[in-house]
């Protein structure tokens, strides 16, 4: 006679659950803001928005993971900097509109939970949230044995911020003439990682210990680098400057990116040697002889986000960023776009 089963003998432990819960209550309490309410562990997580602050609020929300960056923090059995990760490819998805991040949710999925990996993860999504000044206010994290395996996990990430509708940054007044600025990118942020094992790990047998000529770092160091989060610099430039245009570079790059947020009447010309593209890039491309058009539509080659701004406030923008201590660059301008011509062209 078979013994009786139970939910931990088919592989998913409720009290270690809980006990991890626990024991990310203070990394969840560090990141509360002003407008949270209670605490984890409810069926909801509750925010208070400030409705006599805000005349007319628009919520924008944005969900994302980090791909199979994931691949590279487990090769490298360190997992505190793929959070930031997850927060930054949400957050600077929603300061594209102006917004204020509000809250972040996270969700969590491993074949078993291992709890020291898994807090590990939490730092850093705590970490993230902090640098986009938004709460972790819930998350969900699932076991699912025989989905994943051992070692293996996943991640996805949901935000919601909010900006006055009078503020809304949409694109619409990006106007021939407008000048484009580049924000240096941190590395190849969360994107193309799949291209890059494939190079890296199939083709050439690299270990992420192997150092590289020209690269400052070990190549799991380089791989692993977090995801810039530009909340505050964007946030700071909108108090002062009409800024047209905000794009974040993610997968696609700018050829993907680009014409997102450009009118219909307007083409994106971008100067290749605007900026410099850092070595990370460039040693990609050679081993594994990639073109330059797959560069550009799957990497962000060193520009993680684009501002469109008028003419008459480039100068005043530049110098902000530069007290922001921001690398940036003119890396383009808006022409008028002909009926059949691409949204984005490269000189």
């Amino acid at each position: 006679m078979n013994e009786p089963l139970s939910y931990k003998a088919a592989g998913v432990d409720i009290d270690k659950a809980d006990a991890f819960i626990q024991s990310i209550r203070p990394l969840v309490k560090a990141t509360q803001r002003t407008g949270v309410i209670g605490e984890i562990g409810g069926f909801g997580g509750l925010f208070h928005l400030d409705v006599e602050k805000y005349h007319n609020p628009v919520l924008v929300s944005a969900t994302d993971g980090v791909g199979t960056k994931i691949k590279i923090a487990v090769l490298m059995d360190r997992h505190h900097t793929i959070g930031i990760d997850l927060v930054a490819m949400c957050v600077n998805d929603i300061i594209t509109c102006g917004a204020t991040p509000l809250f972040f949710l996270d969700y969590l999925a491993m074949g078993q939970l291992a709890p020291e990996i898994a807090i590990q993860i939490v730092e850093g999504i705590a970490n993230g949230c902090k640098q986009a000044r938004c709460s972790l206010i819930g998350g969900e994290t699932a076991e699912m044995p025989g989905l994943y395996q051992p070692g293996d996990y996943d991640l996805a990430g949901f935000v919601v911020g909010v900006v006055e509708r009078d503020h809304l940054v949409d694109g619409s007044d990006i106007a021939v003439g407008h000048c484009l600025i580049g924000l240096a990118s941190s590395g190849l942020h969360s994107n193309g990682y799949s291209l890059v094992r494939k190079v890296l790990f199939e083709q050439h047998c690299y270990s992420v210990n192997d150092e590289v000529p020209g690269l400052a770092e070990p190549l799991g160091e380089e791989l692993l680098r977090p995801t810039r989060i530009y909340v505050d610099t964007v946030l700071n430039l909108l108090r002062d400057f009409p800024l047209s245009g905000i794009c974040h570079i993610t997968g696609g790059g700018l050829v993907g990116n680009l014409p997102r947020i450009l009118p219909r009447s307007c083409q994106a010309v971008i100067n290749l040697a605007g900026w410099p593209v850092p070595p990370i890039f460039k040693f990609l491309q050679n081993l594994g002889n990639i073109s330059p058009p797959e560069m550009l539509r799957t990497f962000n080659n060193g520009i993680g986000l684009v501002l469109a701004v008028p003419p008459e406030q480039k100068n005043d923008v530049l110098l902000r960023l530069q007290g922001l201590h921001e690398e940036a660059y003119i890396i383009g301008e808006i022409v008028a776009r002909r009926n059949d011509a691409p949204p984005v062209v490269f000189v």
